[in-house]
């Protein structure tokens, strides 16, 4: 793939509310750990080098371990990561593919035993925010570099 152009020149205001809401879902109370991780699992779904790069990056820098950067795509079977940061990856999970998966009662009861009603929503912005910034990447052929 080539970059097919510069999203951030090429339409700077609508780059600029994206950022808004990268900017809310960063003063949320979710662990900015769990958040970056939440968006590598993501944009490993989605296949987006370049935020995959962007975000393993983010996370060393905060102090991730590689362990849980490596087997992030398998956290199912881990022991290093706690109940709750495995509901929010499955939910991150179920939301990226919502086609193909529901978000069903028995997730959103298990997210919530967690996270308050108002993190569950951030969980949802954060999820959706990188999806987006998964697909304006992609589409336009942003590359890792």
């Amino acid at each position: 793939m080539t970059q097919r152009m510069n999203f951030f020149e090429l339409a700077p205001e609508a780059v600029g509310m994206v950022r808004e809401i990268e900017k809310y879902t960063r003063k949320s109370n979710i662990d900015r750990k769990l958040q970056e991780l939440i968006k590598i699992r993501v944009s490993q779904i989605n296949g987006c080098a370049f935020c995959l790069n962007m975000h393993t990056i983010e996370a060393r820098k905060i102090g991730e371990t590689e362990q849980r950067l490596y087997c992030v795509s398998a956290w199912r079977d881990c022991t290093f990561y706690s109940e709750k940061e495995k509901v929010a990856l499955e939910l991150a999970e179920q939301i990226t593919l919502i086609s193909k998966n529901d978000v069903s009662d028995d997730l959103f009861d298990r997210v919530r035993i967690h996270y308050t009603e108002k993190e569950y929503l951030d969980l949802i912005v954060l999820i959706n925010q990188i999806n987006s910034w998964n697909r304006l990447s992609i589409a336009t052929g942003a590359m890792a570099e």
